[in-house]
């Protein structure tokens, strides 16, 4: 039996995602990938007025939140942030995405660069990358040395307590993503016209030093992951997966107003979301 199509007439007559899934059910079309992106779609946008409400409520208490996301290259940093931040207050969220220090700040305290960033009393900022490029991405890519690592990876304990003892809230998201969808990431900004400008020669090295990078990423965990500020990874080989499940930790570290009023699950999944302790036996990106 010939498959029958949708036509342009049929599209701008519908009126509703449930009318389009009848037409498509009419039409004896299959609906399982469809299905998924509409039911993600839903499940965002309603996970988003959560985030409104959270926003609201950390204005209002004058409450300051770090919500820092690190990875390998193409884990979906960006994408995720950008579902965190899209419907948000410009005027009490920011995202820092910071480029390579200059000479000066090479000579300053590390954490300088950094601190001048980080939130005003009822304010969210997002890091994408942040201090911990010191940790992973700048020992195996040689950017700096031995006692300066060693220095950093000691010291950042006692930066990320005392922002802790000043009321800060640190939320650490490590996205992480296998070597062979990486390697299909990477292609398919090279093959694209829009993406191609995220790719660079750094990306590159990303693949060939792979397993340098997960030995640094792991003494990062061991040295750094504290019960005031634990490190988080969340799975990313499923983008839409991950992005709806770092929005449900986030809104589950905070008792903010009406939250029993949503009809959203707000607790993540935990085959997506994996606290540092349970990482050693589920997690090898």
């Amino acid at each position: 039996m010939k498959k029958q199509k949708i036509t342009g007439e049929e599209l701008i007559n519908l009126k509703s995602v449930s009318q389009l899934r009848q037409l498509l059910s009419e039409k004896e079309i299959d609906t399982t990938a469809v299905d998924r992106i509409l039911d993600y779609e839903s499940d965002l946008k309603l996970l988003q007025i959560e985030l409104v409400k959270l926003q609201q409520w950390v204005l209002n208490n004058r409450k300051r939140v770090i919500i820092i996301f690190e990875g390998r290259d193409a884990a979906g940093k960006g994408g995720i942030i950008r579902r965190f931040t899209e419907h948000l207050n410009p005027r009490s969220v920011r995202q820092v995405a910071l480029n390579k220090p200059t000479e000066i700040e090479r000579g300053q305290w590390y954490f300088r660069r950094y601190v001048k960033h980080l939130p005003n009393r009822g304010e969210i900022v997002c890091f994408d990358r942040s201090w911990y490029n010191r940790a992973v991405v700048e020992p195996v890519m040689g950017f700096c040395d031995e006692q300066q690592y060693n220095q950093f990876i000691h010291k950042v304990p006692e930066f990320e307590h005392m922002l802790y003892e000043d009321g800060v809230t640190i939320i650490k998201f490590w996205l992480s993503i296998s070597k062979t969808e990486q390697l299909k990431r990477f292609n398919s900004r090279n093959e694209s016209p829009l993406k191609r400008w995220k790719f660079s020669p750094v990306d590159q090295k990303g693949q060939e030093l792979w397993d340098k990078y997960t030995y640094y990423k792991e003494q990062m965990f061991s040295k750094t992951h504290a019960s005031y500020s634990p490190w988080i990874i969340v799975k990313t080989n499923d983008k839409m997966a991950a992005r709806l499940e770092s929005i449900r930790y986030v809104l589950s570290q905070f008792d903010y107003d009406n939250k029993k009023e949503s009809n959203m699950q707000l607790i993540p999944d935990p085959n997506i979301i994996i606290r540092y302790f349970r990482s050693s036996r589920h997690n090898k990106d």
